[in-house]
């Protein structure tokens, strides 16, 4: 949404701008205006200016010195990040969409890499790297506004990572479940429908039989959906009541190219020619996901590999590429290409700017979070310096960004170890949500998991149903390694018998089709209202989940809360701003609530909201009562700290911003005093101004347009 009485740059500041950006430049009112400041979170303001798509740091060191000489403020739009808003918050937004280049090298023999000094970015007009120096650099055509939504919405589809999950959430909508499905039995899935023609997918080198370089499997289409069978009889869906007008599958009429079919090591960046796969032959996971080429007597050659991207990127396109370019691998018996490496993100979809802000994920109770594989960071500062941030460069700057980088400057490449990933035993066990059972499965869920591997991730998650129809509760695993290992914390958890389990769908497959396993239940949609709130727990005690399941089983459609298994290789790591108490949690705790525009639904708020936040029920009295604050009061006596910056939304009061960062606080504000004295990086989650005060939150997040009789307050 977006203010009509903002005026645009005037004639002379834009063709100033023009001058200093080699990318496009886009005044508000041009027809392109909108798609480059709109986000994922339909639930705010743009009062953004103009928007600039720069083509590498040295545009965008030029564009600060432009912000800073005629006193407007910058905000980054990076994809994938940002329910508050900030990404479209500033004068001028700086989109990285055309920062879009990915490598990935084995370690040299002494463990060292190509330094992001050596290589040129993929837009300079500086050299690259030699063969000697680095693998053969692959690029990915930036394009234009029309296309790149087109391949946003391409990106947003997450059946693949379980058929047989898509199948049961895609089902005939009833107002109940008609019977059960009985533990272990196997589904037969309906046949799925290509989303694009033929002709359509051959212009751009893909294989007719599956969306390829994006997604690794067949999609169904819209007026095609899914059904589950079992004994001649249709299981309906839980969550249809979500599906009208959703963005995370595209319309029949979506004829543009994944953005991944661009990949090429040839300058001329001619799409691929051949269809991205794992294996050929019945066993493709273009058929199936689950079932592909495993090796179990397949052994890395080296402990992990470099992966180097522009911060343009989506997680899911750096995914797709390292699941692509396998590196090779022993083979005690059989054979194989390689295996794929992958770098600890979270789950998707997010963008390049989770490497900033935390970034735990599957990985990450393995390897730690995303902050934490960081090895370098291209980036610019307010003073349109662009340097290369490491360990032995700019320490105290490189301490600070694992953590607060956005408050700090504009990240442009990163260079992150990524690890070996042959396969993981992964998937979901869906369970109707009763307020008399639920607590009974979480308890049992937690004890199964106390003292577990670091090779194994889990987390519950309860996603709510309308007044009339079922919530769920579902349980993910995914081991990171085969079923022969991770079988036995399955049956553990399966094990629970205080009710029929729905669906078990855990299974032998790919990482990189896991990666969108969570996308696929929450079944976000673009352009609602969103909401987070987040925290860690030091321990889940009974009282406290009993207490949860009956604030829960109230919550509105929409709502989802988050229970993660924290822990392992994330307290490991201790020269970030993100201090060590936070990272010897036990668990992270998240509220996900979404809900359409024109619903005017306070619960969706209160019921995830703080205490130091004025109820809008306080300030618009009504018939309905307060909601008590799950994470602020239910929660609060297991509170560790702060949250994941990652996890910080729209309207957070300035003390929790700065319980992130617990006794690092300090520090943290005198080098951003260093290297933002100014504070031209306002448009973030950043609390402070440039006196070092604290500030309301609406002085650095664009506004919430009116939704239904009343404007949602902010309030401190």
């Amino acid at each position: 949404m977006h203010d009509r009485n903002v005026e645009p740059l005037n004639q002379a500041l834009y063709e100033e701008l023009k001058a200093v950006c080699r990318g496009d430049v886009i005044n508000r009112g041009d027809t392109s205006f909108v798609y480059y400041t709109t986000i994922f979170n339909g639930n705010v303001v743009s009062l953004s200016k103009a928007a600039v798509c720069p083509l590498d740091a040295e545009d965008i060191s030029r564009v600060l010195l432009f912000c800073t000489e005629h006193h407007l403020s910058p905000s980054v739009k990076a994809g994938g990040y940002g329910t508050g808003g900030w990404a479209i918050g500033g004068d001028i937004v700086i989109d990285l969409c055309k920062l879009v280049e990915v490598d990935i090298e084995p370690p040299r023999p002494d463990g060292t890499f190509t330094s992001l000094r050596d290589v040129a970015s993929a837009n300079s007009k500086g050299k690259r790297a030699t063969a000697q120096e680095s693998s053969s650099a692959n690029l990915i055509k930036p394009l234009c506004g029309m296309q790149r939504r087109e391949v946003d919405i391409a990106l947003r589809m997450y059946d693949f990572a379980s058929l047989t999950t898509a199948s049961f959430l895609r089902g005939t909508p009833s107002p109940r479940f008609e019977g059960d499905l009985p533990p272990g039995e196997d589904t037969q899935i309906s046949t799925p429908h290509t989303l694009l023609s033929p002709d359509a997918l051959s212009n751009y080198g893909l294989s007719p039989t599956g969306f390829s370089n994006t997604t690794g499997i067949t999609t169904p289409s819209n007026n095609a959906p899914f059904s589950v069978i079992t004994g001649g009889q249709s299981k309906a869906d839980p969550f249809g009541y979500m599906d009208s007008g959703s963005a995370d599958v595209p319309s029949d009429s979506f004829t543009g190219p994944p953005r991944s079919a661009y990949f090429s090591s040839s300058p001329t960046l001619q799409p691929l020619s051949q269809p991205f796969s794992f294996g050929e032959g019945p066993s493709d996971p273009l058929s199936d996901p689950t079932q592909f080429p495993l090796h179990s007597s397949v052994e890395p050659i080296y402990p992990h590999a470099f992966v180097t991207f522009g911060t343009g990127m989506r997680q899911k396109e750096i995914d797709t590429f390292t699941a692509e370019n396998k590196l090779e691998a022993l083979y005690t018996a059989g054979y194989g290409d390689g295996i794929p490496y992958h770098v600890p993100f979270a789950a998707h979809p997010t963008g390049s700017s989770i490497m900033l802000l935390g970034g735990f994920g599957f990985l990450g109770r393995l390897h730690g979070l995303s902050i934490d594989n960081l090895v370098e960071v291209e980036m610019v500062l307010a003073d349109g310096r662009i340097v290369v941030v490491s360990e032995n460069n700019h320490p105290d700057l490189w301490w600070a960004l694992r953590g607060a980088g956005v408050t700090l400057g504009i990240a442009t490449r990163f260079k992150a170890r990524a690890y070996p990933v042959p396969v993981v035993f992964a998937g979901n066990l869906l369970y109707r949500f009763h307020k008399t059972t639920a607590p009974s499965l979480i308890k049992h869920f937690r004890d199964c998991v106390k003292g577990a591997p670091r090779e194994l991730y889990a987390n519950v998650i309860l996603t709510a149903g309308p007044a009339g129809k079922d919530s769920l509760v579902v349980i993910q695993m995914c081991y990171i390694g085969p079923k022969e290992k991770g079988q036995e914390f399955l049956s553990a958890i399966s094990s629970w018998d205080g009710d029929q389990c729905l669906l078990n769908e855990v299974n032998e497959k790919s990482f990189l089709h896991q990666q969108d396993s969570v996308a696929q239940v929450l079944r976000g949609k673009v352009g609602r209202q969103w909401f987070i709130r987040s925290a860690l727990i030091s321990s889940l005690p009974d009282d406290i989940i009993n207490e949860t399941v009956m604030q829960f089983a109230d919550t509105p459609v929409g709502c989802t809360w988050l229970f993660e298994l924290a822990g392992g290789a994330i307290a490991d790591f201790e020269d970030t701003c993100f201090p060590r108490s936070q990272r010897e949690a036990a668990f992270t705790i998240a509220a996900l609530h979404q809900w359409e525009m024109d619903l005017d639904d306070d619960r969706c708020v209160d019921s995830a909201e703080e205490v130091g936040y004025i109820s809008r029920f306080e300030l618009y009295p009504g018939p309905q009562n307060l909601w008590s604050f799950w994470i602020s009061d239910t929660l609060k006596r297991v509170h560790v700290g702060g949250a994941f910056p990652s996890f910080l939304g729209r309207h957070e009061s300035p003390t929790r911003v700065k319980a992130c960062f617990g006794d690092n606080w300090e520090r943290l504000c005198e080098i951003k005093r260093q290297y933002d004295p100014s504070n031209m990086f306002r448009n973030t989650f950043w609390p402070l101004n440039a006196e070092g005060d604290f500030v309301d939150p609406s002085t650095h997040e664009p506004p919430t347009p009116p939704i239904g009789p009343v404007a949602l307050p902010t309030v401190i």
